[in-house]
């Protein structure tokens, strides 16, 4: 199996264009739903993750 790409909370931040308070404000108050791994003390998120996150937000134009 192929490991994943992991990016720490400020690298998922900036990957997302957020600020890395915002991410953790909402992983903290589950506001946007993003799963984590938990590897020891630190917690890490998938870019794949990340890059369906990103999707599920597109609108189409009205």
């Amino acid at each position: 199996m192929e490991n994943p790409e992991l990016l720490n909370t400020k690298e998922a931040a900036k990957y997302l264009g957020v600020a890395p308070g915002t991410l953790q404000n909402w992983r903290c108050t589950k506001y946007q739903i993003i799963p984590v791994v938990c590897i020891g003390g630190s917690r890490r998120y998938r870019k794949s993750d990340l890059d369906t996150y990103i999707e599920s937000r597109v609108r189409s134009a009205a």
